[in-house]
């Protein structure tokens, strides 16, 4: 008996066969409209004398510094072929099939690039607008999120993004992971454990398809639902300061990152920059903790950040509050008598 789930046919990137409406722009849809309405509901709950026409202003460059640091990371830090796109940085930004001139859209999005160019968009039009970006933050940070699980659900779909090869019984045949060779000590063992029996014969050699872990859905549910329910109803209540959601949610998701970072397969060709076990065989089935990815390495520095984040917005805020009750005792010099 098969001891794995066959990824479902019925599943096609496409929302409509034949055409090229997807569903993974669907997810970007779908994570962009809910987080604006969890954004806009903290909006009239806090009476902010602000019009719908600023908020939706605010999220279209946050929008605008979404794509353009997703795409940056994506193309020029994660993809196989970013020595193209370095020599060609006009197809950074090019929707269409260089060879076909088909409309594609943009295949590819960085989390961390995203979350930069989201920061810098969103932070120029608070500067602009003089809105208090730290109090924004927040209310973004706690809802930002729950639209997220959306995007990894859209990997899922688009069959991208897969884990490392496991044998648990929910490990999943996705049709586009890389075959293994059959000649790596370890395939025979695992085929044997999950009742994998086909072999894909190439003038290569011989090769098997494995289950992997569905790390899509893993991140769906910790970085996403996980996070959201935590941040939305723990953290939300009882922001001490300000920019205190921020600190907690760049915390929150690079160690729910990290950790399921070690079931995520690595991008090719920037597996483990940093490798403190001599084993190398670390990309498809072993787990060694010693070894860390690139988005192991990123989401590290994404704690530190959260954690510089929090000193420095309460140390902030304390000032802050300081200079209003000088200001205070100031304008009533015979309340400070009396005290």
């Amino acid at each position: 008996m098969p001891l794995y789930i066959t990824y479902p046919t019925w599943i096609r990137p496409e929302i409509i066969p034949g055409l090229f409406p997807r569903w993974y722009g669907l997810m970007y849809i779908i994570a962009f409209a809910i987080t604006y309405l969890l954004f806009s509901w903290q909006v009239k709950k806090k009476a902010l004398p602000v019009g719908k026409d600023t908020v939706s202003n605010f999220f279209f460059a946050g929008l605008a510094g979404l794509i353009v640091g997703a795409r940056l990371f994506a193309t020029l830090l994660y993809a196989d072929n970013r020595d193209y796109y370095w020599s060609h940085l006009w197809m950074i930004f090019w929707p269409f099939d260089p060879s076909t001139g088909q409309f594609t859209g943009f295949v590819g999005m960085s989390y961390h690039g995203a979350l930069l160019g989201i920061v810098v968009g969103m932070g120029l039009y608070t500067y602009v607008k003089k809105i208090n970006f730290l109090e924004w933050g927040d209310m973004l940070a706690v809802a930002f999120p729950l639209g997220y699980t959306f995007g990894r659900i859209g990997n899922f779909i688009n069959g991208e993004l897969w884990g490392r090869v496991t044998t648990v019984p929910w490990g999943i045949l996705f049709p586009n992971a890389t075959p293994i060779s059959v000649k790596e000590p370890w395939v025979k063992g695992v085929m044997e454990k999950t009742g994998i029996t086909q072999i894909i014969h190439t003038k290569m050699g011989d090769f098997v398809n494995l289950p992997r872990h569905p790390s899509q859905l893993y991140e769906a549910l910790g970085e996403g639902i996980l996070l959201w329910l935590i941040l939305w109803f723990l953290v939300r209540p009882r922001i001490p300061f300000r920019g205190f959601a921020i600190g907690v949610y760049l915390i929150g998701y690079g160690v729910v990152r990290f950790i399921l970072e070690y079931f995520r397969t690595p991008d090719p060709g920037m597996d483990f920059p940093i490798m403190f076990d001599p084993v190398r065989d670390t990309s498809q089935i072993h787990i060694y903790l010693l070894n860390f990815t690139t988005g192991q390495i990123l989401n590290a520095i994404e704690i530190v950040a959260g954690v510089l984040c929090l000193f420095v917005f309460s140390a902030w805020d304390k000032r802050q509050k300081a200079a209003q009750l000088a200001q205070t005792e100031a304008k009533n010099p015979q309340k400070r008598r009396h005290n």
